[in-house]
């Protein structure tokens, strides 16, 4: 059995896709293909069921990709750990972000970390799906780090810590009948029909919160994955929405008022345990904290 192996199935197992699995350890299919039918008359057993249009992962290789993943991240751990006697950090580091993740500043984070560790590869992943798909890549060790707006409990083996705070806030256009207010309140909008967000996004549990506390279930026939299209349908008065304060900031052109009672959406740094967690990805990790703490300092 060698690394590659494993490496190129764990990389199939997590794209359900041999195509999408090959790109990702930039190698062409078939040399993949081979590398895995090897592997599993090697261990005799089928790991991937092909019989069907989507392949999908049998007992046995579910089971064994716990253990590949395992065995992958303890040789990047014994790697790094090598190369740090010579000073430098070395290797990669796989970072999960959303759509929005308020004031802080991945882009200026990670070419900090760039510029200060040169050797270490970040793969950054944006999710669509929101903050649930990054814990549970987190959860199983395929993702090390991820910024997630957590709104219950991280799963087991998931460390997290609030790096942002801010409130949720009410959007609509002008002229609208709760455009004059000083505030909202949830209950006012059980007539509304209201722009929602993807059920993993943290925004979308704090909503969904929000008014079933308040008894109401407005009329949500819209649910889109990113804040400009949702501004863009309040904007043509297709209905009305809740964001984050920093996402509201850019709408001049809309009316922005807070909640009462205030919902505030915290994003936090999701990474696995210190057991787990390798030497660049606690160093990634102490980045985005220095960086929310000089945020906290300077009030910015």
């Amino acid at each position: 059995m060698e690394m590659r192996q494993l490496e190129y199935f764990v990389a199939v197992a997590d794209e359900l896709s041999f195509s999408r699995g090959a790109a990702r350890v930039h190698v062409v299919q078939s040399a993949v293909s081979s590398a895995i039918a090897k592997l599993e008359r090697d261990l005799g057993v089928t790991l991937i069921d092909r019989s069907r249009l989507r392949i999908t992962l049998t007992a046995p290789g579910a089971a064994f990709l716990v253990e590949a993943r395992a065995t992958l991240d303890a040789a990047r751990r014994a790697r790094e750990t090598a190369a740090s006697f010579d000073g430098q950090l070395s290797g990669t580091v796989d970072l999960g972000t959303l759509q929005s993740t308020g004031s802080i500043d991945v882009p200026a984070v990670l070419s900090w970390f760039h510029d200060t560790h040169p050797l270490v590869s970040v793969r950054l992943r944006q999710s669509v799906g929101g903050s649930s798909d990054h814990l549970a890549a987190v959860a199983d060790g395929s993702m090390d780090l991820a910024l997630v707006a957590l709104t219950g409990r991280a799963p087991n083996g998931v460390t997290t810590r609030v790096l942002n705070s801010e409130p949720l806030l009410f959007v609509c256009w002008p002229g609208h009948r709760l455009a004059d207010g000083d505030h909202v309140v949830p209950a006012d909008l059980a007539a509304e029909t209201v722009v929602r967000y993807p059920r993993g996004w943290g925004v979308r549990r704090l909503t969904d919160e929000a008014f079933a506390d308040a008894g109401v279930d407005p009329a949500a026939p819209y649910e889109v994955s990113d804040y400009r299209t949702a501004a863009g349908l309040v904007r043509h008065r297709l209905g009305v929405t809740l964001m984050p304060a920093t996402e509201a900031a850019r709408l001049d052109d809309l009316r922005v008022l807070p909640l009462e009672p205030a919902v505030t959406w915290n994003v936090h740094l999701a990474t696995a345990g210190p057991q787990r967690a390798s030497a660049v990805a606690r160093a990634l990790a102490q980045a985005f904290v220095d960086d929310a703490e000089r945020r906290s300092a300077t009030g910015t």
